[in-house]
C-alpha cells in the first residue's frame, strides 16, 4: 500500500524489467516503475543471497528481537563482502538469479484503509509524483 515511508510502483504501468527490454520509458511513471522495478530485483538478489549463505537469516521463526536481528544482517553483509574479497564464490548469486528469473510477480494486496491512511497515502502519492517527475526531467536532458 502506498504511504509517505513507502513507495510503491504506479499501478497499470509497466512494471516488470523484461517489459523495459526492447524499449526505454515513454514518461516519468514508467520511468519510476524500471527503476523502482531495478532497485526491487537488486535488494531481492542481496537477500537472497544472504539467506543461501546464512541460513540463520532465512529463519521464518527469528527468535532474536528486532534489533538484534539488524544487527545479524548487517554482520552477514560485513561477512559476505569479505568473503567475496577473498574466495569469490558465484554459486549462491547463479541459484539466486535462476530462482528470480523464474518467480512470479507479487501482486499488491487491497486492504481496507481508515482516514489517516489515505492521508498518509496521499502524503505517498505527492512524494511518488515528485520523485518520479525529477527523474524523469533529469533523464531527459
Amino acid at each position: 500500500m502506498l504511504k509517505s515511508g513507502l513507495l510503491t510502483p504506479y499501478r497499470g504501468v509497466a512494471y516488470h524489467l523484461k517489459e523495459y527490454s526492447n524499449r526505454g520509458p515513454r514518461d516519468y511513471r514508467e520511468l519510476f516503475n524500471l527503476r523502482h522495478a531495478s532497485l526491487r530485483n537488486a535488494i531481492e538478489r542481496a537477500f537472497g543471497v544472504l539467506k543461501k549463505r546464512f541460513p540463520i537469516i532465512g529463519d521464518n521463526q527469528p527468535t532474536y528481537d528486532v534489533n538484534t536481528q539488524s544487527k545479524i544482517v548487517l554482520a552477514c553483509c560485513i561477512l559476505h563482502n569479505f568473503l567475496m574479497e577473498i574466495d569469490p564464490d558465484l554459486e549462491y548469486i547463479d541459484e539466486v538469479d535462476a530462482e528470480l528469473a523464474h518467480q512470479s510477480p507479487i501482486e499488491d494486496e487491497n486492504i481496507a484503509s481508515t482516514s489517516t491512511q489515505e492521508e498518509d497515502s496521499s502524503k505517498g502519492e505527492f512524494l511518488r509524483n515528485q520523485i518520479a517527475m525529477q527523474m524523469w526531467n533529469d533523464y531527459v536532458v
